[in-house]
């Protein structure tokens, strides 16, 4: 369980403590932003390869078995999260690499980090059903970073263009659909056609596939 420990810990690390502090800016000035990028993807796909490695080899020690009613919601609550995540590729996003200039429309109407909120309820749902030490430590590396990598790029982005951030700041929010609730936007349904539907479809593809693919029947027999 160990080797697990210390790959959740260096992913972790990897993104807040590195990614997300003044760490970066002291090394980018060092290699520059594009060798930052490549320096910082090498390591990424090292750690989650560590991360996947371990969690395999480590004892899956059960904490708790998830009733059926749990597992048909963490089946819904995917729903959403493949939205999201289509919905963040569909759009440029102005908290993503080469997003500058970009506006809310789509899924940023509903919130400025689809992408993140698709990981982190990912790695919620699962860590909840596998009820294991090994999937708490698995999916919970992921839920960690997603979660409070939010608030950690928007710091990031007010400090280095605080001018440009603002509009994007009063336009969007971090929770899905406070600006909405709160009357700073609002929603277009002919925009989130394409993430509703193409969500929906990979969504179920991946119910009947789940199975063949992970060894793991996701619907309750």
């Amino acid at each position: 369980m160990l080797p697990l420990v210390l790959a959740a810990l260096l992913w972790v690390l990897l993104h807040l403590g590195v990614a997300g502090t003044g760490l970066r800016g002291a090394i980018a000035a060092r290699i520059g932003d594009r060798g930052f990028q490549a320096g910082f993807s090498i390591a990424s796909f090292v750690a989650i390869g560590l991360l996947i490695w371990a969690w395999r080899a480590a004892p899956s020690a059960p904490l708790w078995v998830a009733p059926s009613w749990l597992r048909w919601l963490a089946v819904v609550a995917m729903l959403p999260a493949f939205m999201f995540f289509v919905g963040s590729l569909t759009v440029r996003n102005p908290t993503m690499t080469g997003g500058n200039g970009a506006t809310a429309r789509g899924m940023l109407r509903l919130t400025r980090h689809p992408m993140l909120w698709s990981f982190a309820i990912w790695a919620l749902v699962h860590a909840v059903v596998s009820g294991t030490i090994s999937g708490l430590l698995f999916f919970g590396a992921f839920a960690v970073t997603a979660l409070a990598g939010m608030p950690s790029i928007d710091a990031k982005l007010a400090k280095r263009d605080p001018a440009g951030f603002a509009s994007v700041l009063e336009a969007t929010s971090i929770l899905p659909g406070g600006a909405i609730a709160a009357g700073r936007n609002r929603l277009m349904a002919g925009e989130l056609m394409l993430p509703v539907v193409l969500g929906a479809v990979l969504w179920v593809a991946l119910l009947l596939a789940h199975p063949w693919l992970f060894g793991v029947a996701p619907l309750p027999s």
